[in-house]
């Protein structure tokens, strides 16, 4: 496990480009010039020590030294200690739609943006809670098994995309049963499953399987993200929208926000259905519904104590900007001898 303390510092490493773009421009202009005093073998004898891949060899020693300082800047930390640490919590698992009628765009940016922007913040706003990750579509695929580990699930959850899960379609009833699957304590009370989805469920099984979850002791809340005047589905490539998704008789198809699908399921399983369009307003009554339950007790692992590991970039850095000051820019004779770039042939 490891910490960067200070992300800003990666900042630096765009000098790095600059260095090649100058690189290329000085190389680029010597050549114009060059060949307006002399001809090409003519200069060769004249300055026949001069050595291009020299030139190239600095631009990628100090290259090396700012990725080095920059990395030590931001002072990466690695994990020494492990502990063991008792926290009460409550176990939540998101099921998040992915079927190609998230990409509609009825609510900014999409569906889809707008569903992790929304998962995002609820977990933000969280303190000891588990956490774990569905995505479903024709069918439900098991994303990030429980844990308490905020910046694993964050990093998994901005990886989701539409076209991860091969079976298309909106199979909710999918998402539960794999939920069930996911709480590991029989004796645990204190279960959830947040589905966030559009609601246009292509089965008929999601209420009665939401019940049946729900005697297994998991509350369902749902989330509504879209507009229920509908939008179409764009067809995108490289951002640019090529066209709009049409069904068999060529018509534009019109996908809706169906609210009705989400608030049977919330019903039968001792739930809510919160309509996802504010985000604020999500993120608020999810907490005051988990700050409600009953907490459990659990044991889990985490690094207590991490030391800092900068010095050894730091080092790195300065050893290749010393290396950088002592390469000249001419060819070395011990390098000319071993002939490696077949620079003795001409």
């Amino acid at each position: 496990m490891y910490q960067l303390e200070e992300k800003i510092w990666f900042w630096v490493l765009a000098v790095i480009p600059v260095i090649v773009l100058f690189f290329l421009v000085l190389q680029i202009w010597k050549y114009k010039t060059q060949k307006k005093f002399g001809d090409k073998e003519l200069l060769k004898r004249l300055s026949p020590n001069t050595s291009i891949f020299k030139g190239v060899l600095k631009v990628v020693v100090l290259s090396l030294a700012f990725a080095c300082l920059a990395i030590a800047l931001v002072n990466p930390k690695v994990g020494t200690k492990l502990e063991t640490v008792k926290r009460e919590g409550v176990d939540i698992v998101f099921a998040v739609d992915v079927s190609k009628s998230m990409l509609a765009e009825d609510i900014a940016p999409n569906r889809l943006e707008k569903s992790k922007q929304l998962v995002t913040q609820i977990i933000n706003n969280l303190a000891s809670d588990r956490v774990g990750i569905i995505a479903y579509a024709g069918k439900a695929f098991p994303q990030l098994p429980i844990t308490t580990d905020y910046a694993s699930a964050k990093m998994f959850l901005q990886n989701m995309n539409t076209d991860m899960l091969s079976s298309q379609g909106t199979a909710i009833s999918e998402a539960i049963k794999l939920a069930t699957t996911y709480f590991d304590d029989e004796e645990q009370t204190n279960r959830v499953l947040i589905i966030i989805s559009d609601g246009e469920d292509h089965g008929d099984a999601a209420a009665s399987v939401a019940e049946q979850a729900n005697q297994e002791g998991i509350r369902i809340f749902t989330i509504g993200v879209g507009d229920v005047k509908g939008g179409p589905i764009p067809e995108k490539r490289n951002g640019v929208v090529l066209n709009y998704k049409k069904d068999s008789q060529g018509e534009t198809v019109i996908t809706r926000l169906n609210e009705e699908t989400l608030k049977n399921i919330a019903a039968e399983a001792n739930g809510v259905y919160i309509n996802g369009r504010n985000t604020n307003e999500v993120v608020e009554s999810i907490r005051e519904i988990l700050n409600n339950m009953d907490k459990t007790e659990f044991e889990s692992k985490q690094f207590a104590d991490f030391k800092d590991q900068f010095q050894w970039f730091l080092g790195f850095g300065i050893f290749f900007l010393l290396l950088d000051i002592f390469l000249l820019d001419r060819k070395t004779a011990w390098l000319q001898k071993l002939n490696l770039f077949n620079e003795n042939n001409n």
